[in-house]
């Protein structure tokens, strides 16, 4: 099928030294633009490195397989924005969570650089918006993947016991859809396991529920990742907001404790004010045994 399309589209995807619009840059930039007029197989495709001026965390140098060695003649985004700017203006975009961070990431970066690219022109297309809209991700859709029954017709919408019924099915059927011992692709097996069934569950590094302190790799003086005597990653809790965001939440405390008060004092979640007096309190007997 053809896009009907009445002004070019640039369906593209960066990748970044990571997540942090303020912080982190771009190390590559992919595009594919699509005119109106164009034939099949006439599409402009282009990927291009950026230097970001900063090293590439190890993490992100493993997922992407770009090194800093990759980057380090490549041109940096100041460099090149102009030159993107024509390229796109006049454009719409499209990318697969685009809204949250493709986007977002290209505008800070085209401003830091002095050009003023105005997205509030552009029609912005996120697939995985309407991937998400066409395809449910709730119970309902889940009971219906897994269990072949419309959930209307086994139980009554919006009860909590009904939901817990509902919910765990919709587990028991995961765990035989994705037995070890019977699917298709390694890749999608799921083990009967707790731990792992834990660990596939989780979508974030959050320490507390608000997200306010996070867990974070430990590494040395090198940047490299710590690891303990089973060879498992060394993590340690950082705040993830404010003055002090990035920044080990013991040594903060070590450093400022009247930034513990404060926080007991501000407008944070108890389960957050909880979290942090946890790791105050470990903190202060790991002093006394020292």
């Amino acid at each position: 099928m053809r896009l009907n399309l009445t002004k070019p589209l640039v369906v593209f995807d960066l990748e970044a030294t990571g997540l942090d619009l303020v912080n982190d840059r771009i190390i590559q930039i992919s595009y594919v633009k699509v005119r109106p007029n164009d034939k099949e197989g006439e599409e402009e495709r282009k990927s291009i490195f950026v230097n970001p001026g900063k090293p590439i965390p190890a993490f992100v140098q493993q997922l992407t397989g770009i090194t800093d060695e990759m980057v380090k003649d490549a041109p940096t985004f100041k460099q090149l924005a102009k030159q993107l700017a024509d390229s796109f203006t006049g454009c719409d975009f499209a990318g697969f969570n685009s809204d949250r961070f493709d986007v977002p990431m290209l505008a800070e970066e085209f401003l830091r650089a002095g050009v003023d690219f105005d997205f509030s022109k552009c029609r912005l297309i996120d697939a995985q918006n309407i991937y998400h809209k066409r395809e449910p991700r709730n119970l309902a859709a889940a009971y219906k993947f897994y269990t072949g029954h419309k959930m209307e017709d086994d139980f009554r919408a919006h009860r909590a016991d009904q939901d817990a019924e509902a919910t765990y099915r919709v587990l028991m059927g995961e765990l035989d859809k994705y037995n070890p011992e019977t699917v298709e692709e390694p890749s999608q097996a799921l083990p009967n396991d707790m731990n792992v069934l834990a660990e596939e569950s989780r979508m974030n590094n959050n320490v507390d529920f608000a997200g306010r302190i996070v867990w974070e790799d430990m590494k040395d003086k090198d940047g490299k990742p710590m690891t303990d005597k089973d060879g498992k990653p060394m993590r340690h809790e950082v705040f993830n907001f404010g003055k002090y965001k990035g920044s080990s939440v013991a040594d903060v405390l070590h450093r400022d404790p009247g930034y513990y008060s404060w926080m007991l004092g501000a407008d944070f979640t108890l389960n957050t004010k909880q979290v942090l007096t946890r790791i105050r309190l470990r903190e202060a007997k790991l002093s006394m045994n020292a």
